[in-house]
C-alpha cells in the first residue's frame, strides 16, 4: 500500500493587481466595511508590501498588506478567508510580517485594530502585540456610528533603529 501525498504547506507570493478580483471576495465576506478595491491599488502602487498566502491549489487563504515606515512596519490589513479561519494562518502571516520586519531593520510592528474585535486582538496579544494607544472613533460602524480602534505594537528582537 502507498503513502497517500502529504499535503503541501501553504505558500506566500506578492499580491498583484490581477489577484484583487479574489481578494475583494475574501475582503467582502470578512468585514463589514472592507477595504475597496482603490485601497488595494492605491497600497500597491505605493510599493507596499502585500502578499499572500495560498494552497497547492492556488486556493487564497488569506493575505496582508503592510506599510514600511521610519524604524517601523505598519500592518494596514491582514485576512484570512472566513473558511480557512481558526487554523493558524493569521500566525503564520504575523510571523512573515515579523520576519519582513527584521528584513527592513524595522524594529517594530504596528496595528490598529477594532476595539469591538476581541477574537483578532487575542490573536495579537497572544503573538506579543501589547496595547500602546487608541484612536477614538477611528473605523466606520455603520448608521453614522464610528468605533474606537486599538493601537498594538510588537517589538521585534533582534533589529536595530
Amino acid at each position: 500500500m502507498s503513502a497517500r501525498p502529504q499535503p503541501q504547506p501553504p505558500r506566500l507570493r506578492p499580491m498583484r493587481a490581477v489577484d484583487l478580483d479574489r481578494v475583494l471576495a475574501i475582503e467582502q465576506r470578512a468585514y463589514s466595511f472592507p477595504w475597496t478595491r482603490g485601497n488595494f491599488i492605491d497600497s500597491l502602487a505605493a510599493g507596499y508590501l502585500a502578499e499572500l498566502l495560498l494552497d497547492e491549489q492556488d486556493t487564497l487563504i488569506g493575505y496582508f498588506v503592510a506599510m514600511p515606515g521610519v524604524d517601523e512596519l505598519h500592518l494596514l490589513n491582514l485576512t484570512v478567508a472566513p473558511a480557512w479561519q481558526g487554523r493558524g494562518h493569521a500566525v503564520t502571516l504575523l510571523d512573515v510580517l515579523e520576519q519582513r520586519c527584521r528584513d527592513h531593520q524595522a524594529p517594530s510592528l504596528w496595528l490598529e485594530v477594532r476595539a469591538g474585535n476581541a477574537r483578532a486582538r487575542q490573536v495579537y496579544a497572544r503573538r506579543g502585540f501589547a496595547e500602546v494607544g487608541l484612536r477614538r472613533n477611528y473605523y466606520p460602524a455603520g448608521h453614522g456610528l464610528r468605533e474606537d480602534a486599538i493601537v498594538m505594537r510588537l517589538p521585534i528582537p533582534g533589529t536595530t533603529a
